[in-house]
């Protein structure tokens, strides 16, 4: 299950967002990394930095690496629609993500983990692939096992101050939930401009 597992804050003070969600080290020192970061300030990037800066806070966000990350653009831009719009539509749609947008997991790292060690069923079937495609009506519960359980509801209890999104519905009782629909753009409100990680793809 490859994904990124290095230094987290230095990954966010690189990009100057909170990628991995609140960070008490943005706070403190919310300047680049490195020995000469907080003298230099940000410096003025080319157009193609700053694009690939967008891809590469998109990748971190979703915790993707490059090679699955290409195979999702590459999915999105044969679909028909906007093609950054649908991109991003793909990766909220994860089971991973599904499963932290529903409060079963107060990050997305500990919700792929969840599924990994197979704790979350879709339908009542075990997945244990992260990058799963769900489906609206598609219904994604904790396993019934008692360790599954405990999860879940440890999780809730750590989430329970963060609002569910309205595309899917929280089932607090059934440890899980359902996907009513495919977000829109305004829903997944992106921390990035997916129209430049686009036109870098399409370079």
């Amino acid at each position: 299950m490859a994904r990124y597992t290095g230094p987290k804050d230095k990954i966010s003070r690189r990009f100057g967002v909170a990628i991995f969600g609140p960070s008490k080290a943005m706070e403190r020192r919310n300047f680049a990394p490195g020995q000469h970061g907080a003298r230099s300030g940000r410096k003025k990037l080319s157009d193609y930095a700053v694009a690939l800066a967008e891809k590469q806070k998109l990748r971190y966000q979703y915790g993707m690496l490059e090679k699955q990350f290409r195979k999702f653009f590459e999915e999105a831009s044969r679909r028909r629609g906007i093609t950054g719009e649908i991109l991003l539509q793909m990766l909220e749609l994860r089971l991973d993500n599904v499963i932290y947008r529903l409060g079963l997991a107060n990050s997305r790292n500990a919700a792929r983990q969840y599924v990994g060690h197979g704790h979350v069923t879709v339908n009542g079937t075990k997945v244990n692939i992260p990058s799963y495609q769900c489906r609206p009506g598609d219904v994604i519960a904790m396993k019934g096992k008692v360790r599954s359980q405990q999860m879940g509801v440890r999780a809730l209890d750590l989430t329970q101050a963060v609002p569910t999104p309205d595309w899917v519905t929280q089932d607090k009782e059934k440890l899980g939930g359902t996907v009513n629909r495919i977000p829109s753009r305004e829903e997944i409100d992106p921390i990035v401009n997916e129209q430049l990680v686009v036109e870098l793809y399409s370079r």
